[in-house]
């Protein structure tokens, strides 16, 4: 039923009724300059906030807009009445997009919780019931199936929690809120896309409030480029379908440049007085040329050989304290799914586990303590003070405060590691 101050004209007419809704419960702010008039046609009810009637207009002229880019593209009015008629402006879409944690996990408190004994349990569980889905995947692409489960795992739970947020919803707020407009109209558009080809209605396509969807989490540029309809039902369908989301998952990542004779990578030992400083991305080479340099694998079986790695670097997660890794590009073609080193080593260790193989074998250094983002920046501030290029501070961990961290470490003796406890950043708070 149609409220009787919106009339059935334009299809913005039920969309004006939402966002009035979601607006005055989400926003307060005073405007800092004249509201716009509505878009011709529509006929607008007072809210007492005018604040939250700027928004929604503004809202409404810029999916207006994107509408006619959109059809520009070659999408058709029936999508977009689809897509468009009730649209909603989400403002915890935007409080999350903008949200910057001042606390950061340690790499081991993350795998504590990610590659639980609970969530490999109910994966080797929930693998099984999957198997032949997962087993054609990784016929077709190459890919383990216990990676694949892995990344189920990882993205949703093994599909029991992959996000209820509407992807037109989430995607057209983070357009219209600007900060990645850009991002959000290409993603938009992809998603309309979708739709316009019959792969999931609108009501169905749901995810995450960053607009990834389905079980495993594609955003829809990745949709349209790596879905597939395993399943010859004619749809590609990575919400319901686990032959679609198996093999989906296995085409990105063949596609990311995945080498099915290859492992991940493995556990190390280093030997005594190794240069933690070569564990660094730019440093790849063949396994064979690290076990030449002394460098042991650590399986828990006693075995010390390294697998055959064709390009493989290693990897300080918690600095030379920690445990160390040595990955190749299967390591590299999971971060091309999420950039995220302990994303990728949580992947690669849960698939491990999943496959009866063993969890970490050296310890971690408990006793550290992850630097909030204060700290951190803290931290960068004085190594650019002492002349250790750390970028601009901004309390995010990168390359350029990694080499900083090197520079300063090897300038006082100690490992050159780059990674940035509380002992770093104490001993650069010192007077010179």
């Amino acid at each position: 039923m149609h409220h009787p101050r919106f009339p059935p004209r334009t299809g913005f007419a039920r969309a004006f009724l939402a966002l009035a809704m979601a607006a005055l419960a989400g926003c307060a702010s005073t405007p800092t300059k004249p509201l716009p008039a509505p878009p011709e046609g529509v006929t607008l009810a007072a809210p007492a906030d005018t604040a939250a009637l700027g928004l929604q207009q503004g809202f409404a002229r810029w999916v207006e807009g994107f509408q006619a880019t959109a059809r520009a593209a070659g999408v058709g009015d029936a999508t977009l009445h689809s897509a468009f008629d009730g649209v909603r402006y989400l403002p915890r879409v935007v409080e999350l997009d903008r949200a910057q944690p001042e606390f950061t996990r340690t790499v081991w408190d993350y795998l504590d919780n990610t590659v639980s004994p609970q969530r490999v349990t109910l994966g080797q569980g929930k693998l099984l019931q999957v198997r032949a889905e997962a087993d054609a995947a990784a016929s077709r692409f190459g890919v383990p199936a216990t990676i694949l489960a892995a990344i189920w795992g990882m993205e949703s739970n093994y599909g029991s929690n992959y996000g209820n947020t509407p992807t037109i919803d989430a995607l057209a707020t983070l357009g219209f809120e600007g900060r990645r407009e850009d991002w959000a109209r290409g993603q938009l558009l992809a998603a309309l896309k979708i739709l316009q080809n019959g792969d999931i209605d609108r009501a169905h396509m749901v995810g995450s409030w960053a607009g990834a969807m389905g079980q495993t989490q594609f955003l829809p540029s990745n949709f349209l480029a790596y879905a597939v309809d395993a399943d010859g039902d004619g749809r590609r369908d990575i919400w319901g379908s686990m032959a679609d989301v198996m093999a989906s998952t296995a085409h990105f990542l063949a596609s990311a440049g995945w080498q099915a004779d290859q492992p991940w990578g493995c556990e190390v030992q280093l030997p005594p007085g190794f240069d933690v400083a070569r564990a660094d991305t730019t440093v790849r080479q063949p396994s064979e040329q690290w076990a030449a340099e002394g460098v042991r694998g650590l399986d828990g079986t006693g075995s010390t050989l390294l697998p055959v790695l064709s390009d493989a670097d290693l990897l300080l997660p918690a600095g030379a304290r920690g445990p160390a890794f040595l990955v190749g590009p299967n390591f590299r073609a999971i971060l091309r799914y999420n950039n995220s080193t302990s994303y990728a080593l949580a992947v690669s260790l849960l698939a491990q586990r999943l496959g009866n193989g063993p969890g970490v074998q050296a310890p971690w250094p408990r006793d550290l303590r992850a630097l909030t983002r204060s700290q951190l920046q803290a931290l960068q501030t004085r190594l650019n003070q002492r002349g250790f290029a750390s970028g601009t501070p901004d309390g995010m961990m990168g390359p350029a405060t990694r080499e900083g961290i090197q520079g300063y470490q090897r300038s006082v003796g100690l490992p050159a590691d780059g990674y940035p406890d509380l002992d770093v950043l104490q001993r650069l708070q010192q007077p010179w």
